[in-house]
């Protein structure tokens, strides 16, 4: 006969414990920020089937096939792209400054630069910021609306998916009239993203209890934190924490210029 020990018991008991409040956690039903959550934790679902068997596999043939001097000039080239709208949502948000950078980095890198295949301005002390229509639409006080889980696309708010499709719509690659080379270039800009989330992909796999949940909230808290840069009200800072193990908040970012890989493991920035 085997001897009885009662903390065996006790153990278990703190083990089932542990699994119920873990349980409870990935439980947490639509909230105010999230209100159509089981619509949108069903389509993070079906992201990451799609994730599996096609989008990662692409970035990781990427990755493994390009070489690394011919990857950084693509991500150039489209982040000069991005310099521009950034400084278009400067001036639309009346910080002269900001624009001020953003078109200076355009001018440096679409000329000496080689239409943004080195990033001279980096090298030169001029620091990349990032701005987007969906921040301008909050800086003009159009509120958030409900968060959206979109397949493919990723995390975003109601505002900051109308200011996606701006981005689209106004884009320079969507008037080439030449829809092959059109398409290649959304596919190559679409892919380039998402390679460059593969480390965050693989850190939020190791850390997060509700894979779900940390995503949505490492996503609007940054979006939170660039909209009032870096600054946002007290009752906001609390709000939209990333939850990693055993429900700890992450720290808020530092900057106020939040990387893609700092939002969304599976989701790529717009399309150029």
């Amino acid at each position: 006969m085997q001897p009885y020990f009662p903390q065996h018991s006790r153990c278990r008991a703190l083990l089932l414990a542990a699994a119920a409040v873990v349980l409870a956690g990935c439980a947490v039903g639509p909230t105010k920020e999230d209100p159509i959550e089981p619509f949108n934790r069903a389509m993070f679902s079906v992201n990451e089937g799609l994730n599996t068997v096609l989008i990662k596999p692409v970035a990781e043939g990427y990755v493994a096939v390009i070489p690394e001097p011919i990857r950084t000039a693509v991500s150039n080239v489209f982040g000069n792209l991005d310099d521009l709208f950034t400084g278009i949502n400067g001036l639309l948000q009346g910080n002269g400054y900001r624009a001020g950078d953003a078109f200076g980095r355009v001018l440096l890198n679409s000329t000496f630069g080689i239409v943004g295949i080195f990033d001279l301005a980096s090298m030169m002390g001029i620091a990349k910021d990032r701005n987007d229509f969906g921040i301008t639409f909050g800086k003009w006080g159009f509120p958030d609306g409900p968060y959206l889980f979109i397949p493919a696309i990723g995390p975003l708010t109601v505002r900051d998916g109308t200011g996606y499709l701006v981005r689209l719509s106004v884009g320079p690659v969507g008037y080439i009239p030449d829809v092959p080379l059109r398409n290649a270039l959304y596919g190559l800009g679409y892919v380039d993203i998402r390679a460059q989330l593969l480390p965050a992909e693989a850190v939020v796999d190791t850390a997060a209890v509700d894979k779900y949940r940390f995503v949505r909230n490492a996503y609007l808290r940054a979006r939170r934190y660039q909209l009032y840069d870096g600054k946002p009200p007290p009752e906001d800072e609390d709000d939209g924490g990333a939850v990693g193990p055993g429900g700890v908040t992450s720290a808020a970012p530092a900057s106020t210029k939040p990387e893609p890989a700092t939002l969304a493991p599976t989701t790529p920035a717009p399309t150029k």
